[in-house]
């Protein structure tokens, strides 16, 4: 008999728990912050509602405590930099969907920011000529008309992938900057004044959400990342979701095993196109003016540094990186001139020391994925157990 035939040798005791120590050295270094994941997978479900809960708190409470160690006064008012801050962490979000969980590279982000700015101050300054609504009926307007222009712009480039999309869209983004100088009813350079606010005045009779008063901005916009984090969180874990995910690790894998791509990719932009107008019109209500200065490729580039330095695929990770690319220039006064650089900088030793960015996003799908994995970790530790049962012969304790 050859030393390839004969009964398969089940491994001992001592064989198997040879076997777990390569595996456990084969496993990847942690990051920074070395077992605080498992530490939180291992709470229940109430005792994590309980902390996403007071982190929420102390997040509605940040423009009234004005912490002293990372506030932006003098330099910059703190509450308009928390709205600032929050428009950008919830572009991050919107461009999330798309680059993050479809894995579609999107240059010209920009553009749908800017369809929505454009879209509530055409809708409620009183320098335009057309019709005038309450602001906040804006704000599901401009996800309506950004979610039709991210359908018109995916169905013809949504054949592209990589580079090539990443070109189109980054001329998509400059056509529409271009549009709104050269159309007259756009008004270029002189752009909108006075944009809308939502309604409500205070004791004395002044407006609440003033420009010059960034704190209601911020409830305000805080309210809705919170609503969206939701609506992203159960369309993650959703077919829809599973099916971004498949088509961001490999496309012609996932169209093999008959996940429709191309729709799935044009529900992304659609999805994260309408969340980059609503973002814009906070923005624009927020500043209070629009012009075709604000929306350049270096600021469509700062939305896709936001979300490659938080954590690709990650909610929280967009988020922080959005407040990241806001807050920086904001706190350090002296060196705001030079973000561009510092932010270049900041993805390339990134992408070298920790490829996933500062929260890289979890590889589980499933909403009880956890308990799966719990139960499977259960099972394999028995397996040893037994293993027992068998001689290294090949012959089961009952054969003798």
């Amino acid at each position: 008999m050859s030393t390839t035939e004969g009964p398969t040798l089940i491994p001992d005791d001592a064989a198997t728990q040879a076997m777990m120590d390569r595996e456990a050295k084969m496993k990847p270094r942690k990051g920074w912050f070395p077992g605080l994941g498992e530490k939180w997978n291992t709470l229940s479900r109430q005792k994590q509602w309980l902390i996403l809960i007071v982190v929420v708190v102390i997040a509605y409470l940040l423009p009234i405590l004005n912490p002293p160690l990372i506030t932006t006064e003098p330099g910059n008012n703190w509450q308009i930099a928390l709205a600032q801050m929050s428009v950008y962490a919830l572009v991050a979000v919107g461009l999330n969907v798309v680059v993050g969980y479809a894995g579609l590279l999107d240059l010209g982000y920009v553009a749908f920011f800017a369809v929505g700015s454009y879209t509530a101050a055409m809708f409620t300054s009183p320098d335009s000529p057309y019709v005038h609504i309450p602001y906040l009926w804006t704000l599901p307007l401009a996800m309506a008309i950004t979610m039709f222009f991210g359908v018109m712009l995916g169905v013809p480039t949504l054949r592209l992938r990589g580079d090539y999309l990443a070109i189109v869209t980054l001329g998509f983004g400059e056509i529409v900057r271009i549009l709104a100088t050269i159309i007259p009813a756009m008004k270029g350079q002189v752009g909108f004044q006075n944009v809308g606010h939502p309604p409500g005045t205070d004791s004395g009779g002044q407006p609440i959400f003033l420009n010059s008063n960034g704190t209601p901005w911020y409830w305000l916009t805080l309210t809705i990342i919170i609503l969206v984090l939701l609506a992203a969180g159960n369309l993650e874990r959703s077919r829809v979701g599973r099916a971004w995910i498949a088509i961001r690790e490999d496309e012609d894998a996932a169209e093999i095993m008959g996940v429709p791509t191309f729709k799935y990719k044009v529900w992304a932009f659609a999805i994260g196109a309408s969340v980059g107008g609503l973002s814009g019109a906070l923005f624009a209500g927020q500043v209070g003016f629009v012009n075709n200065q604000k929306f350049d490729i270096a600021t469509s580039i700062l939305f896709l540094a936001a979300v490659v330095m938080g954590g690709t695929g990650n909610k929280v990770g967009a988020i922080l990186g959005g407040s990241l690319v806001a807050y920086i220039p904001l706190r350090f006064t002296a060196i705001a001139e030079f973000k561009y650089l510092i932010f270049g900088a900041a993805l390339v030793l990134i992408m070298i020391f920790r490829p996933g960015g500062i929260l890289p996003a979890r590889q589980s799908l499933l909403a009880y994925g956890r308990i799966a994995y719990n139960k499977v970790k259960a099972l394999a530790m028995k397996k040893p157990a037994t293993g027992q049962l068998t001689t290294s012969t090949g012959k089961g304790a009952g054969d003798e």
